[in-house]
């Protein structure tokens, strides 16, 4: 995991100006009106549901501005709607499949680590289910997903990947996102959606 630590001297911008939604503005004063608030960090349970087990994680005030002000984020800030740049893994276990979701313009190839881990956990997989398995899990790049604009906006496009995939009945995630489909970048409309969602969550752990 990913941790950011703050200065002591960490001033909270003015985003009064901006136009954000009410739950994100509601963070926003909370970050600049709570006293010592720099000193504090808001924490959260994820449900076994997500990871298999119960996770407890946090952010920090400086998560908080960074995600109002459309910065980079890091992996908290992710987890919780749940640096480096962000992509987008699905597994299929059953079927052996590995979907890999990337934001950035081109056709990149998958790291070699991060496949290796995966292909680890799905041989561990097999052997908990006694399936002899195949010799090689089937790993398909979907080509056709939103390009982000910018060199900071991946952790947005992997978060609304995430909100489309489940919000879809069916799941037919390869549908949406084959090859030949309109790599355009999402709308800022998509993306304020997202963070309009993150923020009335956070808001709900708010002392």
């Amino acid at each position: 995991m990913l941790l950011y630590f703050l200065k002591q001297n960490t001033e909270v911008p003015d985003y009064s100006k901006l136009d954000l939604p009410s739950s994100l503005q509601a963070l926003c004063r909370y970050a600049e009106t709570t006293p010592k608030v720099h000193e504090k960090i808001m924490t959260f349970t994820i449900e076994k549901e997500v990871f298999g087990e119960d996770h407890n994680t946090f952010i920090l005030i400086e998560d908080i501005t960074q995600f109002a002000g459309v910065e980079e984020i890091g992996a908290t800030v992710v987890a919780v709607y749940m640096s480096r740049h962000w992509v987008l893994i699905i597994v299929r276990a059953k079927k052996e499949t590995v979907y890999f979701l990337d934001p950035l313009l081109g056709n990149r190839d998958v790291d070699e680590e991060c496949k290796n881990i995966v292909n680890s956990a799905l041989k561990m997989y097999n052997s908990h289910i006694g399936r002899q398995g195949r010799k090689s899990p089937i790993w398909k790049t979907l080509q056709g997903t939103p390009k982000q604009s910018s060199s900071v906006e991946c952790g947005y496009y992997v978060m609304r990947f995430m909100r489309d995939i489940i919000m879809d009945p069916a799941l037919e995630f390869e549908k949406m996102f084959e090859k030949g489909k309109d790599q355009a970048p999402y709308p800022q409309e998509a993306i304020d959606e997202v963070r309009k969602e993150w923020a009335e969550f956070v808001c709900l752990h708010m002392e």
